[in-house]
């Protein structure tokens, strides 16, 4: 699935931090795949402010990325947004990730 660098902070945010065996290995394969290589760090300008925890980065140079999402992943995707909905914690940025994660099921 092709992700901007947005849709990979988002997605590394809501991921759940606990689960069953399965859940927490897909869960791992997962950061791994959302993370930035040293070269996207450098290439994006990405930077964390600590004084606000916000994360910023060049748009000019940022590009999206090939993650591969199965069918396992997707679930845990898709009930980690219906939960923030639920839980009326969905936010504005949230939006595009819900429409391709839930709207699809």
């Amino acid at each position: 699935m092709e992700l901007a660098v947005v849709d990979r902070f988002l997605l590394l945010g809501i991921l759940p931090p606990e689960g069953d065996i399965t859940t927490l290995r897909i869960v791992r394969d997962l950061r791994r795949d959302l993370g930035f290589s040293e070269e996207e760090l450098e290439a994006f300008k990405i930077k964390l402010h600590k004084d606000t925890g916000q994360v910023q980065w060049d748009v000019t140079t940022a590009t999206s990325k090939e993650v591969p999402v199965g069918p396992k992943a997707h679930s845990l995707i898709a009930e980690a947004l219906k939960k923030l909905s639920k839980e009326k914690k969905l936010r504005a940025d949230h939006l595009d990730l819900y429409d391709r994660f839930v709207e699809e099921d």
